[in-house]
């Protein structure tokens, strides 16, 4: 079933077949959270393109963190009036517990952008 990229991105799946799993443990909470397969499980598709493919998912994971803090600033400290102090010594651990999804969530954006889905048979 092809559900599209931004499925694939969130639920760490195959940008071309959306089936496999692209990280082999599924939390990225684990132990070995930055583990990936070399090759989709499912199609075979190589998700590790050439060395240093990933350096660009590192200016990704960069706006995915300004992304947050930004939104998080504009909630809690623009919206809710929440104290600037409070919210910066929150906003460091906080950062640091995301670390690992961003880092997934960077190199399935970044390897989404350059590998096209299949197309679904009804699109054939």
């Amino acid at each position: 079933m092809n559900h599209g990229r931004l499925y694939a991105i969130l639920f760490n799946k195959c940008p071309r077949c959306h089936e496999g799993d692209f990280f082999v443990a599924k939390s990225a909470f684990s132990r070995n959270f930055d583990t990936m397969h070399e090759h989709c499980p499912h199609c075979n598709e190589n998700l590790i393109p050439e060395p240093g493919f990933y350096w660009g998912a590192m200016f990704v994971s960069y706006a995915f963190y300004t992304a947050y803090t930004l939104l998080t600033f504009w909630l809690l400290v623009q919206g809710l009036g929440l104290n600037l102090d409070y919210y910066l010594i929150g906003l460091v651990p906080t950062l640091l517990v995301l670390t690992p999804y961003f880092f997934r969530l960077a190199r399935r954006t970044w390897l989404a952008i350059f590998i096209a889905p299949k197309a679904s048979p009804a699109s054939q």
